[in-house]
């Protein structure tokens, strides 16, 4: 893969002006990116970041120039080299012009995946593509990927669902399943400002942490993302963590309660000043529980 070519800017043809910024996706590339570019946001029809403003092809491609400079222009050369000499065989891997996994959904492989320098996700192939540069970070991962495959293969998991319900296992409910993943879809072309609290359905004011540039592909629950049951390959998983009662305090509630329509459409929204107090109330609360809890515990343990 020429990573030069990888690397590509083009001007919007919309009424906004700005420009389009495609690389291959790495998360240190992309935190690079959007400290670069705050005003960024992901386009999923475009498949692209989009950066406005009328200087915005020659700042992204001063930008691109320098990121280039960093690059090993043999790196791909011995990165096939090493997979000649080493090899990984499995059903899950091709090769071509650069390593090619497709495997069964699981969480594991993707936050594996996408600690690996230069891997990306192809929506259209519906696979994962490693560059060769890569492949000594990828062969480390390897049996954890390849164990997390086989378990989340459909007979396997159909395999344990009756192993659990002959032995009278109770299915976890949904929401508080879901819950602890800590993620959220939303629309790849009107993502949320990331580190400020944000009101959403059904988790009430989160503060979103990160975003991920491949699409949703798993069916979702509509009852519990009913904004998300339509168009599923418009939204992209965020991931989200409880704000902290500091970031309420200092948040600016919304003067005006934002459409209903567009709150629907989209899944977020700007939280107004009931929102963030009832959220900071359930947090004192926590607090004021947790407090009690060591001070009976360090009684306890005195006595």
């Amino acid at each position: 893969m020429e990573f030069a070519s990888a690397f590509q800017v083009t001007l919007s043809d919309g009424e906004k002006p700005g420009a389009f910024a495609r690389f291959p996706y790495d998360r240190d590339l992309v935190r690079r990116f959007r400290e670069a570019f705050p005003r960024a946001r992901w386009r999923g029809e475009e498949s692209g970041w989009f950066v406005p403003g009328t200087t915005a092809v020659k700042r992204l491609n001063a930008w691109m120039a320098q990121e280039l400079e960093t690059l090993d222009r043999h790196a791909d050369d011995k990165g096939r080299d090493a997979y000649l000499f080493e090899p990984l065989e499995s059903s899950y891997l091709s090769i071509g012009e650069d390593l090619r996994i497709r495997t069964p959904y699981s969480q594991t492989i993707v936050e594996a995946l996408r600690s690996i320098p230069w891997a990306h996700w192809s929506p259209n192939e519906k696979l994962w593509h490693v560059p060769f540069r890569s492949y000594d970070a990828l062969r480390r991962l390897w049996p954890m990927i390849e164990e997390a495959a086989r378990r989340n293969e459909p007979e396997a998991r159909r395999q344990r669902r009756e192993e659990r319900r002959q032995q009278g296992y109770v299915s976890p409910d949904p929401l508080q399943a879901e819950r602890r993943r800590r993620r959220y879809p939303v629309p790849g072309d009107d993502l949320p400002p990331l580190d400020t609290p944000l009101a959403t359905l059904p988790w009430g004011v989160v503060v979103f942490d990160d975003v991920e540039d491949h699409v949703v592909e798993e069916a979702l629950d509509a009852t519990i993302y009913p904004h998300a049951k339509v168009d599923r390959e418009r939204f992209v998983w965020a991931r989200w963590r409880m704000p902290h009662l500091d970031e309420l305090y200092r948040a600016k509630p919304s003067q005006e309660p934002e459409n209903s329509a567009i709150r629907a459409e989209r899944g977020w929204w700007w939280p107004s000043r009931e929102e963030l107090q009832e959220r900071a109330r359930k947090l004192r609360e926590i607090e004021r529980a947790q407090r009690s809890r060591q001070a009976a515990h360090k009684s306890s343990a005195e006595f």
